[in-house]
């Protein structure tokens, strides 16, 4: 008891100097005309759905830092014309202090960017979350300081954004470590704290809404959760979700979603989050399945599930985007517009008709109607896509700015599209070169519209074979040059040392087919435009094995022996 005593007496001195050392709390010229209080729910609801500007301002150490330019306001014109109607903008203070402890002083030219950007925002009528994002990472860092320096940093960010309007909401920080009641302790002090920074630094802060979460802001630390005693700000829930990880992160081979017992297991998760806040609005403030490493058709399912159950319950969902996986912020385009779609209509409650793709997971092929296959060397014959209408009907299906015509290009057999041979054979032959040759956009009666890619697939080819793990310089990834036929994306990566043993995750052994001895998509794999690469860590594995080690790439179309699959031999 008395080592708690000391340390929040402790604590409040150093507060006590902090808050003398920052001037007097703001106070706003504009009387109150320009702040309208709202509630956390109407703030939730006004947001949804909302985009994350990831890898931005969070960057370390600064903005530009992470492979994304300055955030700029055409950025915000295309989330905005997508249907987003919100921006979550996170901040990474660390590298921005220019004093310690106690005052721990953050660099005003920092503080003003923070504050050009959320006005960027909320001039464009987008409503703005922002928060500290890499600035709490250690569970067992010292508390006293961590409490300390978030007040201080909180009492300055509030300071700058205290006349901001009500569309601008405040989240303490970004997945807060923990997996214990004492963390979850801890982190309801830092709530805590956070408010009463709010309170002190004047303007409409105290008014303001504000989201709160539990540890790693994952469904798991709700459990550790308590809400606040005595806050005057209105206040949301907030959680992040990424389920299941082996799907939403390239683990293990798991590239097949969409089963009953999938969807099941989403609605099971957002029904306990929201049985624990049936008072209490709540935010979804990241959630996304990489297009980089998820199969398209399962993404969209995903995505459509995600999306229409949340919304169902009144959650309001941000995408997270990295830079990489949704927007291209250079051009406007979206990497995966169909995903984009399927968020707005389910937002609005229409239903989506979805492309399906297999969901057993002990499957020895995966197929996809996001996809019409075809071999090179094969004859070009009709092929059939199932869809899940869920009460729609097919609408038009447009090739370019041709429509096609049912019957001679296509047939519709129940919620089936059968491409004839007739068109495929306009676009495929036996020896044209491989690649992606056409798009086909699918309409309905409602929801979003649907794309078909039309591929020709070979065997890709590397530009070597094998190599030795020693030769790969210290600290570097090992990168393999590529010529892609087909799709221009890894599916899995099998990994076996030259005495049978799985070099990673040996319980792999005990998955389907098409996970065992698999790798992980950015731990011991990845890809890119023009290489696929072998982690370092991956490396280091290898000559710690002392074994010469095979990488077998796999693409789509995936199956377990249709020979689409290239092996490289890593030797020790």
């Amino acid at each position: 008891m008395m080592k708690k005593a000391s340390v929040a007496i402790g604590f409040a001195a150093a507060a006590a100097a902090t808050a003398s050392a920052i001037p007097c709390a703001t106070t706003c010229k504009d009387n109150n005309d320009f702040f309208k209080p709202i509630s956390a729910s109407e703030w939730v609801e006004a947001a949804n759905p909302g985009w994350n500007a990831g890898n931005t301002l969070d960057a370390v150490p600064s903005e530009g830092s992470w492979n994304n330019p300055p955030l700029a306001p055409s950025t915000l014109d295309y989330i905005q014309a997508a249907g987003y109607k919100a921006v979550r903008i996170p901040v990474t203070y660390a590298d921005h202090f220019v004093s310690g402890s106690p005052d721990w002083t953050i660099n005003s030219t920092w503080l003003q960017r923070v504050s050009d950007v959320v006005d960027m925002a909320t001039s464009k009528g987008l409503y703005v979350i922002t928060n500290m994002h890499h600035d709490v990472s250690q569970v067992t860092a010292n508390q006293t300081m961590i409490q300390e320096k978030l007040y201080a940093s909180w009492l300055q960010i509030g300071k700058t954004l205290a006349c901001k309007s009500s569309m601008v909401a405040l989240e303490p920080i970004n997945e807060p470590p923990g997996s214990t009641a004492a963390d979850g302790a801890n982190l309801m002090r830092l709530n805590d704290l956070f408010l009463k920074a709010l309170a002190d630094s004047g303007g409409y802060n105290a008014k303001r809404v504000v989201t709160l979460s539990g540890p790693t802001m994952g469904i798991d630390g709700i459990k550790f959760f308590t809400a606040p005693k005595n806050a005057t700000n209105p206040w949301a829930f907030q959680f992040h979700y990424y389920s299941p990880y082996d799907f939403d992160f390239g683990a293990w081979g798991k590239t097949v979603w969409g089963s009953d017992a999938d969807k099941a297991a989403m609605t099971t998760d957002f029904g306990y989050v929201h049985g624990n806040f049936t008072d209490v609005p709540v935010v979804m403030g990241e959630f996304d399945a990489s297009q980089l490493n998820c199969e398209a058709a399962a993404r969209w399912k995903w995505f459509d599930h995600v999306v229409r159950t949340s919304h169902s319950l009144g959650f309001a969902g941000f995408l997270w985007d990295n830079g990489l996986d949704n927007l291209d912020r250079a051009t406007g385009i979206w990497r995966d517009a169909t995903a984009v779609n399927i968020t707005m209509k389910a937002t609005k409650g229409e239903q989506n008709s979805l492309a399906d793709s297999t969901t057993d997971p002990a499957a020895t092929s995966q197929n996809s109607s996001a996809y019409v296959f075809h071999k090179t060397g094969d004859g070009v014959t009709e092929q059939t896509l199932p869809f899940i209408l869920n009460g729609n009907t097919f609408k038009t299906l447009m090739m370019g700015s041709t429509m096609l015509k049912e019957g001679s290009d296509y047939a519709v057999s129940g919620s089936n599209l059968v491409f004839k041979q007739s068109l495929l054979s306009t676009i495929f032959s036996a020896s044209s070169g491989a690649g992606s040759k056409e798009n086909v956009t699918v309409t309905f009666s409602q929801g979003a519209p649907s794309q078909v890619e039309l591929v020709q697939w070979d065997t890709p080819t590397f530009g070597s074979y094998s190599g030795a793990a020693k030769d790969v310089p210290a600290g570097a990834d090992l990168w393999i040059p590529v010529v892609w036929k087909g799709l221009h994306k890894v599916a899995a990566v099998k990994i076996q040392k030259s005495d049978g043993a799985y070099l990673v995750d040996d319980w792999t052994q005990y998955l389907p087919t098409l996970q065992q001895g698999r790798g992980t998509y950015g731990s011991q794999w990845s890809f890119d435009q023009d290489r696929v690469t072998i982690t370092r860590a991956a490396v280091d594995a290898v000559i710690a094995s002392g074994t010469n080690t095979t990488f077998t790439f796999e693409f789509y179309p995936r199956a377990a022996a249709n020979g689409n699959y290239v092996n490289y031999t890593l030797t020790v």
